[in-house]
């Protein structure tokens, strides 16, 4: 099984012990928002790779607007605003932005997930992250965690 944190809208901050929940990742997926790039110093020190999409709080260009990435069999397309329609060949839209955590799934058939906001949430209240679990030729699991 494939482990894969995706986080969002961290907007400058890290919080307290989150890389410590983060450490038995595979990978590290951010949806935007990140602002300054040393926001993400201690998730670099874990050695995962770490997948970064430039949001619109970003005042630099250092990371893609999007991102196509394929894993266990699944097509992911990873962006911080979503997209009005899901791009052509995605099986799974990530993305941030609404500070709201989101699983749906379209008419279309296309999933749609947002695992919500590290620094400033709208719903409920509670900052938080999500867990992607991946096993070949199964569904992907969704797991919302608050912090």
């Amino acid at each position: 099984m494939t482990r894969i944190a995706v986080i969002s809208d961290t907007h400058d901050w890290m919080p307290p012990g989150l890389p410590e929940r983060l450490a038995k990742a595979d990978e590290i997926w951010h949806l935007g928002d990140v602002c300054e790039p040393d926001t993400l110093a201690e998730l670099e020190l874990l050695g995962k790779p770490l997948h970064v999409v430039l949001g619109n709080n970003e005042g630099h260009a250092l990371w893609p607007l999007e991102l196509r990435l394929e894993r266990a069999g699944h097509k992911f397309f990873l962006t911080h605003i979503p997209p009005t329609r899901a791009p052509f060949g995605a099986e799974i839209v990530l993305h941030g932005h609404t500070h709201v955590p989101r699983d749906e799934t379209d008419e279309a058939g296309v999933r749609w997930l947002n695992p919500g906001c590290i620094s400033r949430p709208k719903q409920h209240g509670r900052a938080g992250f999500a867990w992607l679990l991946l096993e070949e030729n199964q569904p992907p699991k969704w797991r919302l965690e608050v912090l």
